[in-house]
């Protein structure tokens, strides 16, 4: 009799990868990036389990955006008062956090519950060339 394999935190291995952001777009990276912290790169992808690698980004202050998204996207966020609206054009978002934009892109994309949560903590964003995380001997992944 056949079994189909289930992954569980017991048997799942994890990786750490480093992807250079820079020239590359911000929503193509998004999108591959937040397959690789589910884990949809492995044969073992099992949906109801964190299955995916830690991923650690350098570079994010040279992200790309196509078109007129530079002045026209607009980051927006509820402070939770009344009149509490804030509103961030992308151009001024990247100079003043240049991580951000890419965070919200890549969490915007992963499961909105708890086990998004859990994916989303493997995300290692940094605006420069520079990681602390040598010790973990990170393998380069080129996307």
């Amino acid at each position: 009799m056949n079994t189909t394999f289930m992954a569980n935190p017991q048997n799942v291995t994890r990786k750490w990868l480093v992807v250079d952001a820079e020239g590359k777009t911000l929503g193509r990276l998004a999108s591959q990036i937040a397959a690789i912290l589910r884990g949809k790169h492995k044969p073992t992808f099992t949906p109801h389990t964190d299955t995916g690698d830690f991923v650690i980004i350098v570079n994010a202050e040279k992200i790309h955006l196509t078109g007129h998204k530079m002045t026209d996207k607009i980051y927006r966020r509820h402070t939770g008062y009344p009149g509490g609206m804030k509103e961030v054009a992308a151009k001024d978002l990247l100079e003043r956090r240049p991580t951000r934009a890419l965070e919200l892109a890549i969490k915007g994309m992963l499961p909105h519950n708890r086990l998004g949560a859990d994916m989303y903590r493997k995300l290692k964003v940094y605006a420069g060339p520079e990681h602390p995380h040598a010790a973990q001997m990170p393998e380069k992944l080129e996307i």
